[in-house]
Formats: C-alpha cells, sequence, structure tokens
C-alpha cells in the first residue's frame, strides 16, 4: 500500500489526517497543500460512505475517526441546539450523496504559497 508519508511520524500523520478529515465535514471546503488534499480525499471518501450507509456500525465507525468538534449551533425554541461533526456527516452530508456512487470531493489548484513555494489548492465537497 502506497501513501504519502507528509513527513511526520505515524501517530502525527494520523492526528493530522484525522483533523482535516473532520474540518473538511466541518466547513466542507478546505485551502490545503496538494500532498495533504490528495491524502485526506480517501478518508474522507470513506467517512462519506460510512455516512451513506448509516446503520449503527457505521456511525460507531465514524465516530472512532472524526474528532468530536462542534459544527453548528442553532437556537430552537429559544434553546441552543449543537450538532457535531459526526451527527453533521450523517444528517447533512450523507443524504446530499445518496444517489452518488464515489467521487463525493473536488481538488482545485490555486496559486503556490508564499515562502517555500509549496503548490496549495482547495479541497471542497462536491
Amino acid at each position: 500500500m502506497s501513501y504519502r508519508k507528509l513527513q511526520r511520524t505515524k501517530s502525527q500523520r494520523k492526528a493530522l489526517l484525522r483533523s482535516l478529515t473532520t474540518d473538511l465535514i466541518i466547513h466542507e471546503r478546505l485551502i490545503t497543500t496538494e500532498a495533504r488534499a490528495k491524502e485526506v480525499r480517501g478518508t474522507v471518501e470513506k467517512m462519506i460512505t460510512l455516512g451513506k450507509r448509516g446503520d449503527l456500525h457505521a456511525r460507531r465507525q465514524a465516530a472512532a475517526y472524526v474528532r468530536q468538534e462542534i459544527a453548528d449551533v442553532q437556537e430552537v425554541d429559544g434553546k441552543p441546539v449543537v450538532k457535531n461533526a459526526l451527527q453533521k456527516l450523517f444528517t447533512d452530508i450523507a443524504p446530499r450523496y445518496a444517489d452518488r456512487k464515489g467521487g463525493y470531493t473536488r481538488i482545485l489548484k490555486t496559486a503556490p504559497r508564499r515562502g517555500d513555494a509549496a503548490p496549495m489548492v482547495i479541497i471542497e465537497l462536491v
């Protein structure tokens, strides 16, 4: 199995990919380097596929990977309702792709980063 190591140890790489995956689920669009975007694309697509399955086992598998961060706060009947990233994945994002077989993300190239000229991209949900 080939993958990009991103010049990090295994634990650092896993934490980076978990954070990027969670942020992409919350914000639905990120600006990052090309290598990071290509790596996170696979994990995000796996999480959306789990969200499309929607059963308890899929929810627990996704919960083991996605960080528990607040995605949205709304007011219903004067009470704040907090939605975390996992709830957003299963209630908002997954139903959007119910009839789609894959390819949930898009990578668009942008200008190189100032300073080190790293190739930058925008990764977003389609």
